[in-house]
């Protein structure tokens, strides 16, 4: 907290430039008024009803992002894994993989709307399947560029099971692991608020559909900046917890600039 204001002076003083040209040219009448309402309509939405309304909608979506994400990473780090140390099966299924990673998930929208029973359970199959290929090829990636002599070490040892996957195939491979992870939570938010959008009750994104259809733009714009409060609250608490988990990765780092110099 103590670094915070001097690391981020400049970011801190771009946000107030940006209020004061915002409430700037709505009180000159320069932007329309109902499209760009002044800065104190936007926030006195978090005072209100809206402020309760977003509380609600961020407790929806993330019961539809939650499930979702768990599984893509249970699903995701396994299959990556086991793909990676079994080279027949590899052989076997990668082109399927390289056919089925790059598809969009708006593709199964159709058929998860006709198959699934509800709104809930497509949504969850939707950020499902769009976080589901980083962590895969993330776990697969980490796998096969393990070097060999880790490998080699380990069967020296008599590491077989549990063991050699929690203490050499897991570790040597958590840096693309988590990166996989990390692009895939970005792109839950980006699944679930574009499902909001269209055939939610309740949530963040739902929010801003709902007024929007209504031209309330404060209560719009309000929940554009909840959103990115949330999105960005969520990176930065994985980012921390990636640094916690990869700590041994800063230790070589600075022992390698050490030895440089």
């Amino acid at each position: 907290m103590r670094k915070f204001p001097k690391e981020y002076s400049i970011t801190i003083l771009i946000a107030v430039l940006i209020i004061t040209v915002w409430e700037s040219l709505t009180r000159m009448g320069s932007l329309n008024p109902i499209i760009f309402p002044p800065s104190e309509k936007i926030f006195s939405v978090f005072i209100g009803d809206g402020g309760k309304q977003l509380l609600q909608g961020l407790v929806s979506s993330f019961k539809l992002l939650f499930p979702a994400y768990l599984g893509s990473i249970i699903f995701g780090i396994s299959g990556g894994v086991y793909l990676g140390l079994n080279r027949k099966v590899r052989t076997i299924l990668m082109p399927y993989v390289h056919l089925l990673s790059p598809l969009p998930p708006t593709l199964f929208v159709p058929y998860a709307i006709a198959v699934l029973p509800s709104f809930q359970s497509a949504s969850i199959f939707l950020i499902f399947i769009g976080t589901f290929w980083p962590i895969f090829l993330g776990a697969l990636q980490g796998v096969l560029i393990i070097e060999k002599h880790y490998l080699d070490n380990s069967k020296m040892l008599g590491l077989k099971g549990k063991d050699f996957l929690l203490k050499v195939v897991l570790p040597a491979a958590s840096p693309h692991i988590l990166s996989g992870a990390g692009t895939a939570l970005i792109m839950s938010f980006l699944i679930l608020t574009m499902a909001e959008m269209f055939g939610a009750e309740s949530g963040m994104g739902y929010f801003i559909q709902y007024y929007t259809d209504f031209a309330q733009y404060n209560y719009v714009i309000a929940g554009m900046i909840f959103n990115c409060v949330i999105i960005l609250t969520a990176l930065v608490l994985f980012e921390r917890l990636k640094k916690r988990i990869l700590f041994w990765t800063n230790l070589k780092a600075d022992s390698d600039r050490k030895t440089a110099k």
